[in-house]
């Protein structure tokens, strides 16, 4: 079903304001379902992205109500939008929801610039809309701003923020003295300005021998040639670049380069979680891929995962990549189980420092931001060699190395929210 809704939305151009129910119908004297709008990049360059974060979504949302929903009884329904990666085209999805009557958004793979105008628009509504409230669950737009100095009651963050991605990431760089010149190569928008701005600082901080060598932005999911972008690079004498880059942006980056015969280390935020990455370093067979994440494929005793991931391939016929997207939808059906309630200000109140038994291991959402603390494993995608790296991805002979592994606590930030609450 998935494949063919895709296939339409990208024929017919459909606008964002048009919506799929993935669910069942709602039988005759049965309770209506709790609606769920899922809004992100169904079509364009970003959208094999878009179908990865929704199909770990479904496939935790038809897994709920296989086990009889929430408050004993009560279906969650999804509705499908189309973000186009616009803050626009987003608001219109987000005021279409909310004419279904979504009562939750699920959303982040539309870039931190758009998720943060989605938050902006469901605060407004909620504010002019008493009784009429809408929650926003965010799984992968990691603006530290989210949960700082903009943080909003209404919002939940459920994938590590930038700060503490790089935080990691830093870390791990402090033990590699190879390391020496970095560029700095990002797309040109909040995210990836952030990434480099604390990639420059975090990075700085635990190396000051570092030599910052260069600065590049360029516009996000535009570019189709790095090759020029890779020349100001190989021109610095950079053996290390940090970006941001996601999505096509990154895979392209990595061809260029292996195009170019140019070994580089790269350090990203997601980038084994991302359609196609894999592939596109097996096939440079150049250069080093690092990137953190809450786990990651082949990662050791990580049974619970594994039995997941295992469940979700056998039902979708695709890989488990993300479990934190996969619980977004778990956290919400605990809190209205908690709360007893299909109310969104009771759910929103009933997630503040709700602790969940996932896959991988407690989690917690931080009552005080609403960041979720989750732990966070540095590792690099690299030839199988049956020890550190057992088994290939994406039909290659490349896969996973664990680096560091890191609890959420030992990655928490301070915060500079200061949450005005209803």
């Amino acid at each position: 079903m998935q494949t063919t809704l895709l296939a339409r939305l990208a024929a017919l151009a459909v606008p964002a304001a048009l919506s799929f129910a993935l669910s069942f119908s709602t039988p005759a004297g049965a309770q209506e379902p709790f609606k769920i709008a899922y809004i992100d990049p169904l079509t364009g360059p970003f959208a094999s992205v878009g179908e990865l974060m929704l199909t770990h979504t479904q496939y935790a949302v038809e897994d709920i109500n296989a086990k009889g929903g929430v408050l004993k009884g009560q279906r969650l329904q999804l509705l499908l939008f189309d973000s186009r990666l616009s803050a626009q085209e987003s608001q219109s999805a987000l005021q279409a929801a909310i004419d279904q009557g979504a009562r939750a958004i699920v959303t982040g793979g539309s870039g931190s610039s758009v998720v943060t105008a989605l938050v902006q628009a469901a605060a407004r509504h909620n504010q002019r809309n008493p009784g009429k409230e809408v929650i926003v669950l965010n799984h992968s737009s990691i603006d530290p701003d989210l949960t700082g100095k903009t943080c909003n009651f209404w919002h939940f963050q459920f994938e590590a923020n930038t700060a503490m991605k790089m935080k990691a990431i830093a870390n791990y760089m402090k033990k590699q003295p190879d390391i020496s010149r970095v560029y700095l190569l990002n797309q040109d928008y909040a995210h990836g300005r952030q990434w480099a701005h604390y990639g420059r600082e975090m990075v700085g901080l635990a190396r000051p021998d570092i030599q910052f060598v260069g600065e590049t932005m360029h516009p996000l999911g535009r570019v189709k040639d790095f090759a020029p972008y890779l020349a100001r690079v190989k021109s610095s004498a950079a053996d290390t670049v940090i970006t941001g880059n996601w999505g096509q942006d990154l895979v392209l980056l990595l061809k260029a380069a292996g195009d170019a015969g140019y070994h580089l280390r790269y350090f990203n935020h997601s980038a084994g979680a991302m359609p196609g990455t894999v592939l596109a370093v097996s096939q440079a067979r150049l250069g080093q891929l690092t990137w953190v994440a809450e786990w990651h494929p082949g990662q050791a005793e990580t049974p619970r995962v594994d039995a997941l991931a295992r469940a979700y391939k056998a039902k979708t016929g695709k890989d488990f990549l993300a479990p934190r997207i996969e619980m977004t939808p778990r956290f919400l059906a605990a809190a209205i189980d908690k709360a007893q309630s299909t109310d969104p200000l009771k759910i929103a109140r009933a997630l503040e420092d709700l602790t969940l038994d996932s896959v991988i291991g407690p989690v917690r959402m931080r009552g005080e931001d609403h960041q979720l603390l989750l732990p966070q494993v540095v590792n690099t995608i690299a030839p199988v060699d049956g020890k550190a790296v057992k088994a290939g991805w994406e039909g290659t002979n490349y896969g996973f190395r664990t680096d560091m592994a890191y609890t959420g606590n030992e990655l928490a930030q301070g915060t500079q929210c200061k949450m005005a609450r209803p």
